[in-house]
């Protein structure tokens, strides 16, 4: 694991748009292996559900198609309690440091960041568009909130997604979610203002 002096190391390969297809195709394939579980330490604080970590980054100005999307994945890591939780999150890079058009995707384990996964397909997503200088601290309780079951909506929420999109404009997304959960994202992501806008947005 990268220390943090290192922090944007582990995102190098991510930033660059040259990479080759050979190297697209491998790291795809490794993905869509069957990943073993995550073992828990008895002393350690075991989550309700394991998560992936992903992170992907696009060229301004384009818009990619599902499979380029697919491609450009990165799994960054996955934990199955707070103390591995931890572990990864101290050492990223915060969502305002990041270049544009960058993405992290916290999503359970097994459900890929993508419209097209079946556990996605029927359902939706809460748009809240933030200022830049209130993204890191918003995500932070936004994740923290979903990781802690704070939401209160059983196993309706398959992920989160902060995308950075041009300067100065942050945006979460919450993959699966039914129109009362805007009540409790108001709630947990707190400093958010009225000109901040939120929208609910299907799948279909």
């Amino acid at each position: 694991m990268a220390l943090n002096n290192n922090k944007f190391d582990a995102l190098n390969n991510s930033e660059d748009s040259d990479d080759d297809e050979t190297s697209f195709a491998e790291d795809r394939k490794k993905k869509d292996l069957a990943l073993p579980p995550i073992q828990v330490p008895r002393e350690e604080h075991p989550l309700q559900y394991t998560y992936c970590l992903w992170f992907s980054r696009r060229a301004p100005g384009k818009h990619a198609a599902p499979q380029s999307f697919d491609q450009n994945l990165r799994l960054v890591g996955r934990f199955a309690s707070v103390e591995q939780f931890w572990s990864y999150y101290c050492h990223l890079i915060k969502p305002c440091e990041l270049s544009g058009h960058s993405d992290f995707h916290l999503f359970k384990d097994g459900i890929k960041p993508m419209w097209e996964d079946d556990a996605n397909r029927c359902g939706g997503k809460w748009i809240v568009r933030l200022r830049k200088g209130l993204a890191s601290r918003c995500w932070e309780n936004l994740i923290l909130a979903m990781l802690g079951e704070q939401f209160m909506v059983g196993d309706e929420i398959c992920g989160a997604v902060i995308s950075i999109r041009f300067a100065g404009q942050f945006q979460f997304s919450e993959y699966r979610c039914l129109c009362q959960m805007k009540a409790h994202l108001k709630r947990n992501i707190n400093k958010l203002k009225a000109d901040m806008t939120m929208v609910f947005i299907t799948n279909t």
